[in-house]
Order: structure tokens, then sequence, then C-alpha cells
């Protein structure tokens, strides 16, 4: 049986270590804090308790002096309380000589005096105890300190009381629940913010997982958010970035692959065209010149002649054909030139003039003022507008209207050209406007489906493109993009 793998994200480790570590980090602090704290109520119980039994001692000064025994015991008395456990008075040779009552009789209490007799003003002895009081183990903090009257050189007596730590711990206990909450609240937070950093830090990466799994799948479109600024967006950027020279990568890819499809139809194309010159052309000529001849006969009648003449459209047909075909195929070279856009439009135009004024073709132009001539082959430009020209003419009917419209566009990083041709014709499909660019597609009877063809093999030349575009209302709209070059 295989060992099973438990999957732990990024996002549970990210989060676990970081709580480890706060946990560390409050522990410390906390440890730090309350023991800081701890000494500090434990100085200011010696303290305490050190002025306590000065205070105490010169409240009494006077019966000291005096050994006023039974005055002494009676303040004592009234000054022991809850706080103040025992109260017990020595004389200069470490014998008791007063103790408030709770006290009295327990040697292991009252017995003598730890100071030396010659004591100096500011000594003492102090020490955390445990004393048993009535059957009660009670703990307090002793402290015994000397007593020096005025004009005495050594000490006159010494007094020792037993101050209860409950205090104290009480204290000791309330900071460090004090600061048991403040490291849990602290922790706490720390946590919540971890896991918002944890999501913070991890989300961009689970978008750039996705973000790859998609491109795997071919979708080269997908961006990822940019989020900040800093190492993950920077990552981002760079994902972005690549996706972009995929996609741009894969555009020339496919871009060179249809230029191989078309270079192998046109191989195809040329072979058959050769065949065609070959086996149809020098037949077809001597069928043209037989007909030719017999046509200049003067017995023929009408019906004879009539025949003869679509006999002669038929060769002429036949010929365009052959003649379309072979230009189609052959390898020409682009002879550029600097040329006006508008006027390679208006030249193409002209051919088409008497067709448009016997149709009554309205014809639109809107021409950009102040655009630099192009360097392009002239004469196969003029061919491709004459070629979209055509088309629009013959699809719409009489009184129609065909737009021309010339600017320089932005497009890529670099100028361009727009030039855009539309009608209010019957229109193409949608499904077709890919399809009409191939070879021996078309929509006409009459058509051999060679002329836009033959015009993208000529823009993809001049490095542009020619496609079918959008438009409002019925008809087409033929969109053409030339690259802009300065004039050096």
């Amino acid at each position: 049986m295989d060992a099973v793998k438990l999957k732990i994200t990024l996002y549970a480790r990210i989060l676990f270590w970081i709580t480890v570590l706060l946990i560390c980090l409050v522990g410390i602090i906390v440890f730090v804090i309350q023991r800081k704290e701890v000494q500090t109520i434990s100085q200011e119980t010696r303290n305490r308790g050190i002025l306590t039994a000065q205070y105490i001692a010169n409240l009494n000064l006077r019966s000291l002096v005096l050994w006023d025994e039974e005055t002494l015991r009676r303040n004592v008395e009234d000054q022991a309380d809850d706080k103040l456990v025992y109260i017990v008075f020595y004389d200069r040779n470490g014998k008791p000589r007063a103790a408030n009552r709770l006290v009295e009789g327990l040697d292991e209490i009252t017995c003598c005096s730890r100071l030396q007799e010659d004591a100096k003003p500011d000594s003492f002895i102090i020490r955390p105890r445990d004393v048993v009081v009535r059957n009660r183990t009670l703990s307090v903090l002793e402290i015994e300190l000397p007593v020096f009257v005025t004009g005495s050189p050594s000490k006159w007596a010494s007094i020792k009381i037993g101050q209860s730590l409950e205090d104290m711990r009480a204290d000791v206990r309330r900071t460090r629940l004090v600061l048991i909450a403040i490291g849990f609240g602290g922790l706490l937070i720390g946590m919540l913010g971890s896991a918002f950093l944890a999501k913070r830090i991890t989300l961009p990466l689970q978008e750039l997982v996705e973000g790859t799994i998609r491109i795997s799948r071919g979708d080269f479109s997908h961006r990822i958010r940019l989020a900040s600024r800093d190492e993950v967006g920077n990552l981002a950027r760079s994902f972005n970035e690549m996706t972009d020279r995929l996609l741009e990568a894969r555009e020339n890819m496919e871009a060179a692959n249809r230029r191989l499809v078309q270079a192998e139809k046109l191989a195809s194309i040329g072979r058959l065209a050769a065949t065609i010159a070959h086996e149809i052309r020098n037949p077809l000529t001597s069928v043209k010149l037989n007909i030719q001849r017999i046509a200049e006969s003067e017995h023929l009648d009408e019906l004879e002649r009539e025949h003869l003449n679509l006999c002669q459209e038929g060769v002429g047909q036949i010929e365009k054909f052959i003649k379309e075909l072979l230009n189609f195929t052959r390898a020409s070279e682009l002879v550029r030139d600097r040329f006006p856009i508008e006027q390679v439009i208006e030249e193409s135009l002209k051919m088409l003039k008497d067709g448009f004024g016997q149709k009554k073709v309205i014809v639109e132009k809107a021409y950009a003022p102040g655009l630099l001539p192009a360097n392009v082959d002239g004469d196969k430009m003029r061919q491709v507008f004459l070629n979209i020209l055509r088309n629009a003419f013959e699809a719409v009917e009489n009184g129609g209207r065909i737009s021309i419209s010339l600017a320089l566009a932005q497009e890529n990083g670099g100028r361009k050209y727009l030039v855009r041709i539309s009608d209010n014709g019957a229109g193409i499909p949608e499904k077709d406007w890919e399809t009409i660019f191939e070879p021996f597609f078309t929509t006409k009877a009459s058509g051999i489906g060679l002329g836009l063809a033959n015009a993208r093999k000529i823009v993809e030349q001049h490095n542009g493109s020619i496609k079918v575009a959008k438009k409002r209302g019925k008809g087409s709209a033929f969109v053409v993009t030339l690259p802009c070059e300065e004039e050096k």
C-alpha cells in the first residue's frame, strides 16, 4: 500500500511558521516582562516593609528610651494587623521585650534577634519565610533592623516585623493574568495579520498557477492583476509579459503556417496553371483565330454571327481566367516608390468611373489631410483597391452608396495607414469573412475567386493586412492596413 502524502499548501505553511514564531516571540516577551514586573513588585514590597519597620520604630522610640514595656506592648498590639502579621522589639542584647499577642511565646519567631550588637544604622536583615501561627501557615517577609537613639553610638534596640506576602502574590497573579491576556490578544492579532499576509502573498501565486494552467491549455489571453509593486507584483508583470510574447509568438507561428499553406496552395495552383497554359492556351489560340476568320465571312446570317460572338466571348473568358491564374501564381517582386495613398485610390476610381455613372453610384470620400506618401508598389496597390471597389460596385444596386476613408492610426507601437471601403449592398455573411480571401472562393456566378486572394497576397507583401470589418446597417466593409514609413 502506497504511503499517502499530505498536501500542505504554501498558505498553510506560511501561516504555521508565522504562528510558531509569534508564539515564541510573545512567550519570550511575556516571560521577560512578567519576570521584570515580579522583581519590581518584590522590590516595592521590600522597600515598603523597611519603611514600615522604620515608621513603627520611630512611633515607639519614646517607649524604647524609657523601656516602658507596657506601652510598647500595647502599641505593638494596636499596630499589628492582617498585613503586618507580627511585630517584635528586642533590646540591645537581642532579648525580646515586646511582641503582639499573636506570636507571644512562639520561640520560632521571638526567641532572639539576628542582628549583631555592633550593627550599623543602615543595616537590616530581610528574608521571606513561612511561619506557623495558630496552626496556620503564613508566608511573610521578615524584616529586622536596628533602632538608634540620639546620643547612643551603638544600637539601642531592634525591631522585627513579619509582613504578609499575600498582597504581593495577589499583585503578581494579577500581573501575570494581565500579561497573559495581552499576550493572547497580541497572538490573536498577529495570527489574523499573518493570515492576511499569507493570503496576500499566496493569492497572486495561486493566480499565477491558474494562469500557467490556462496557458498550458492554449489560452494566451489570460492576464494577472497587478495589485502591488513588490516582488510578487514584478512576478505578475513578468508573467503578463511572458504571455504577451507567447501570444505574439503563436500569432507569428499561425501567420507563418498560413503563409506556408498559402505557398503550398500557390505551388499547386502554379503547377495547375502551367499545365493549363501548356494544354489549353495553344489550342485555344487556334480556335480563337479560326472563329475570327469565320466571323469575317460575308456569307453568315444574323443567327450564325450571333453564335460566333458567343463563342468569342467564351474564349475571352477562358483567356481571362488563364491570365488571372498565371498572375496570381507568379512570384513577382514589388517595385516600391513614394506614392500618396489617396492618389492610388483615385486612379482606381477612374477605371470604374463610367460604370459608376451608368449605375448612378454615389461615392463618398474622407481623406485625412497632410498624409505622407507611402512606400508602395503603385500598380499593385491600384489593383488591390480596384478589386475591392469593383466588388462594391457589383454589390450595390442602382443609386447605391460607396464610402472611402483614409486615416493615419497608431497600431502595435507603429503608425499605419488605414483605408476603409464600405458599401450598402447585399453584404457578406460573417461566416465567409475569412473564406472570401481563399483562392477560387466566390459568391458571384461569373467570378473565378482570385481577385480578393490576389489582393491579400499583394497587401501582405507590403507587410500590411486586409480584412472584412463590421459596419452598421446592410452592406460590407473592407479595411486595408499598410505600414507608414518615415521618409529618409
